[in-house]
This record gives C-alpha cells, structure tokens and sequence, in this order.
C-alpha cells in the first residue's frame, strides 16, 4: 500500500473497529460475542443509517408486519451482524465452539460422495445466521473448501479481514479475475467453494426474492453447468443461546438453466429468513 494512497478517513474507521475488536477480545469469548456485539451494533448502526434501512427493506417486502416486530429486527439484525463479524474475527475460539455442531438436511451425503469422486461442489448461502459456519464444520470435516469473497472498500480493514476468514479455513479467493481463474482451478481439482448469493447483481437476471424483482448472479449456477458440478445451498442457523449452531445442508439443486437453478436458490433462502428474519442482513440495498 503507497503512502501516496493514504485515507485519513478509511484509515480512522479501521483504527476505530480494530481497537474495538482488539479490546472485545479481551472478554471471554460468550461475554464478547453477546455483549460485544450489542455494544458495537449500538455504536455503528445509527450512525451507518442501518435502523432506517431495516424498516425500509421490511416495508418493502413485508408491509404487514407488526409494528412491534419491525423494532425489534431493527435493533436485533444489526446485533446479529456484529455477532457474526467478533465470531469471525476470533477464529479459534470459534472454531472450537463449532466442533460439535449438528448437521440437517439431506445434502450431506451428496457432499461426502462427491468427494470420493473427485467432484467439485458450489456451495451457496447468503448473510444470514453466520455464513462461515459451513466453511469451518466441512473444512473440520476433511473437505477442502475454499470461499469467494468480495474485498471491503476500506483497504484496510481488508488486509486484516481476509487474514481473519483464512484462519477459519482456506483458500480464499477474492472476487477478481486472478481470484476467479484460481477458484475454478480448485473446483476443478474436486474441492469445494462458498458463495453468498443475496448481494444486488447490475448485471445479474431479473429474479424473485420476497414477491420482488432483485437482480442476482447467476455465474454460480453457470460454473455449476459448464463444469458439472453441484450447486448445493447451506446455511449456518444460529441457535437460540446466540453462540451455537445448525448447519443446514439442502439437498443440490437439479441441473436445468442458469436462471431456474438460481431462482431455486433465491426460493431456498427465502424460505429461511421468513423462518429466522432476525439472523439475515436486511441491510443491504437488496432491491434496487
């Protein structure tokens, strides 16, 4: 990184976030995670505009809902977010406390038997509970699984972010091009990637989420097709205690057209956060 290229700005917010975390870390690891996160949520949330953002999207896609409700996923996604970015940030510990979770759904099998085969797998989820879950409970289970992801526009808290989600499991593959032509090397080779399909897509299909058009990517059910592989959703549902979890694996989603396989996964997730709209990120400008 050049001086040349300094932020005072980017670099303030990292410097803020990264004290934050560092002292959080301090806590014990249950303290940290639930009471961290709220104190955390409660800091950047207005500030970010989250809380109007929140009632946004909800009024968008689920008017009716109870005024009583919409405050209180107002106050309880931001907490999940944060919850899930200490969880991220204290690999170790949370790795550990994965170590018994239990596996649902009936897609486990076809995972296991593709990997006898040699076979690449696509794994899809959104942000919902914490999405890394999958990555950590399969890499522990003897699968190579590496994960796409896209860099944070604060370069700096980048750097530290992309160590972070490599101590859970590795590779990790950023979402450029030389990213890309490694990702599709591993997945070619018989090993398993993480992808989160809910972020807005210009240049995605016109699908469904909740009743609404929301442009998605579509290049996860195209990599599937060109390169036989499955396309299987996950999810890392957070349990009731807030620490805990169930990792959710569906069965693969048949081979038909880019866009019918996608909308399948678009159907797929909805179907869990009308379960769980606490634990998805209603934040993102998902319909534009």
């Amino acid at each position: 990184m050049d001086d040349d290229d300094f932020d005072l700005a980017d670099y303030a917010q990292n410097l803020f976030l990264r004290s934050f975390i560092g002292a959080l870390k301090l806590l014990p690891y249950r303290w940290r995670v639930t009471y961290g996160a709220r104190g955390l949520a409660w800091v950047i949330a207005p500030f970010a505009g989250w809380h109007q953002r929140v009632r946004r999207n909800l009024a968008l896609v689920l008017p009716d809902l109870a005024p009583a409700e919409v405050e209180r996923l107002v106050r309880a996604v931001p907490a999940n977010a944060m919850r899930t970015m200490i969880e991220i940030y204290s690999p170790h510990e949370f790795k550990s406390r994965l170590a018994k979770t239990p596996i649902s759904g009936t897609g486990l099998a076809a995972l296991d038997a593709a990997r006898v085969e040699g076979r690449g797998v696509i794994l899809i989820s959104g942000h919902f509970g914490n999405y890394d879950v999958p990555r950590a409970v399969l890499a522990a289970r003897g699968h190579s699984i590496g994960a796409l992801y896209k860099p944070m526009q604060n370069r700096y808290f980048n750097h530290h972010y992309r160590a972070a989600i490599a101590a859970i499991a590795t590779p990790v593959f950023p979402s450029d091009r030389r990213g890309l032509v490694e990702m599709v090397r591993h997945l070619r080779a018989g090993g398993l990637i993480g992808m989160l399909i809910d972020i807005h897509a210009p240049r995605g299909a016109p699908l469904r989420f909740f009743g609404r058009r929301a442009m998605t990517a579509v290049s996860a059910a195209e990599m599937a097709l060109k390169h036989n592989t499955l396309l299987v959703p996950v999810y890392g549902l957070r349990l009731p205690d807030g620490t805990n979890f169930e990792l959710i694996i569906e069965p693969p989603i048949p081979h038909t057209t880019a866009e019918a396989m996608t909308q399948a996964l678009n159907d797929s997730l909805e179907i869990q956060v009308r379960a769980h709209p606490e634990q998805w990120f209603w934040i993102h400008r998902r319909w534009k």
